[in-house]
């Protein structure tokens, strides 16, 4: 699973870079993580009239976008680490609402190869825009392919006209799809990050989960002496591995510290904060405390690793249980805690969690049925949709109390104690959704430090440069938090 973009187009800017950028743009491209243009794809989207979606139904407070009878919804799905199977949920709960309706579900994993050369002409209704290949979702809203979604914020929600749908979703769930103060995705999986392991393993060999970098370093030499490696990631997808990076800097520096990366500030990722994480993390590597060939795993490969034994922690998210369901061991005691602290100096405290809504959701501009692409959104965040999505998925979704009657998922339950526990604020960070030239920079250059190939300060250096190009290219859309 995925919740950040694949394919962008390389500004002119990025071709005149240093001969350092250039060699990592190319063994990206060598990796697959660079696609052709995109906005050729979406050149015809610019001009086009916008809301196609014709909306020639009634409107009430049980069709709030007017949804035409005898009309037809074509939702797209992404087959990853969630599955397929909650949408046809959903979907029995919107025919039995609007039973002359025809819904037309497809699932995929290419959904950028299959999705995007529609949006010239008639892309589906509704998709699910996740995954490897996925749509940069930049691109889409710079050209104006996407349909602004907060009337479906602001309709009333399935299971109580008197509240809205807004009303009904976990904090920052908007803030997620908000660009420049417009609502453009709606993300539907809650998604709670940190490090995964088998407390069978750890209760077997008496070990305790380290709440610390040092105690990490103390417990490691032990993990490798029972046979185990202490650490494994999906080297193929580095972006798995940028969610513990984010929060060891979010840890170290503070919330202001992945702020400014995410402004473009300059000299945010050469900062004492930042050197302390990045140091800390190429330690790991260097020591040798990361399963060896981890540089060249997919996510299923290394959490089919980790969930063999070889590895003793795994970064990943709470899709986990449910995309490796078929394979996990008899016994396998799943659990996820917090992202160890970087050291004493740290700016935020053991526990700080990076949570939030994922699993983007978008109504292209230009579909022919744009209304009941929102009706089909607010039918998954009723609490029946959402309360079915968390019980096939034990993962929770962006609804208030998805997951209060699933008790059977030691995953799922160590989440939720770990976000009840979590002090202050979430982690977060947007440079990744916001400028996917930089995405590509970072996540090759994380796959470079993976892998031992680069140090740390040729890391931050690297992510500087890339920040300081796009900072300066003003035809590059700039978007900012506070």
């Amino acid at each position: 699973m995925s919740l950040y973009p694949d394919s962008v187009r390389i500004p002119s800017a990025v071709a005149g870079a240093s001969v350092r950028r250039r060699t990592l743009l190319r063994r990206a491209a060598a990796a697959g993580l660079l696609a052709g243009p995109a906005a050729g794809l979406l050149s015809a989207c610019a001009g086009s009239d916008p809301g196609t979606g014709t909306e020639t139904g009634t409107k009430s407070a049980d069709n709030p976008f007017g949804v035409a009878d005898d009309s037809s919804v074509d939702v797209v799905v992404f087959n990853g680490g969630l599955g397929d199977e909650y949408p046809e949920f959903d979907k029995t709960l919107f025919v039995a609402k609007h039973d002359s309706v025809t819904v037309n579900l497809s699932s995929t994993q290419k959904i950028k190869t299959e999705q995007q050369p529609k949006f010239s002409t008639t892309p589906a209704d509704l998709i699910n825009n996740s995954g490897a290949d996925l749509m940069a979702i930049d691109t889409l809203i710079n050209e104006g392919a996407l349909t602004e979604l907060t009337p479906l914020l602001d309709a009333p929600s399935w299971d109580d006209p008197a509240v809205k749908v807004r009303d009904t979703l976990l904090p920052g769930t908007v803030d997620d799809g908000t660009f420049d103060g417009e609502f453009f995705q709606l993300n539907y999986a809650y998604t709670v990050f940190g490090l995964w392991f088998d407390q069978a393993l750890f209760d077997r060999n008496g070990w305790a989960v380290p709440t610390s970098f040092d105690e990490f370093f103390t417990l490691a030499p032990k993990i490798k002496a029972a046979g185990v490696a202490p650490f494994a990631f999906a080297g193929k997808y580095p972006y798995y591995m940028r969610w513990p990076i984010m929060t060891w800097i979010w840890l170290a520096g503070g919330r202001q510290a992945v702020v400014d990366i995410d402004n473009l500030k300059e000299g945010a990722w050469q900062t004492d904060a930042v050197t302390a994480a990045m140091s800390a993390v190429e330690k790991m590597v260097a020591d040798g405390y990361t399963l060896t060939g981890s540089d060249t795993l997919t996510h299923t490969e290394s959490q089919q690793a980790w969930l063999d034994g070889k590895a003793a922690f795994l970064p990943c998210g709470t899709w986990l249980e449910n995309e490796m369901r078929a394979t996990i061991p008899s016994g396998f005691q799943m659990k996820i805690a917090p992202v160890w602290s970087v050291g004493a100096a740290d700016a935020a405290p053991y526990g700080t969690v990076q949570a939030g809504s994922g699993e983007g959701w978008i109504v292209p501009k230009k579909a022919a049925n744009a209304p009941g692409g929102m009706e089909f959104l607010r039918a998954m965040l009723s609490k029946e949709g959402a309360g079915k999505f968390a019980e096939l998925t034990s993962s929770l979704a962006s609804v208030k109390g998805s997951g209060d009657n699933v008790t059977t998922s030691t995953a799922l339950t160590s989440a939720n104690e770990l976000m009840s526990n979590a002090p202050g604020d979430l982690v977060s960070f947007r440079h990744p959704d916001w400028y996917a030239d930089l995405d590509k920079v970072e996540q090759n250059a994380i796959g470079e430090l993976m892998a031992g190939r680069m140090t740390a300060k040729e890391f931050q250096d690297t992510l500087q440069e890339a920040a300081d190009e796009i900072a300066a290219d003003d035809a590059v859309n700039k978007f900012t938090r506070s």
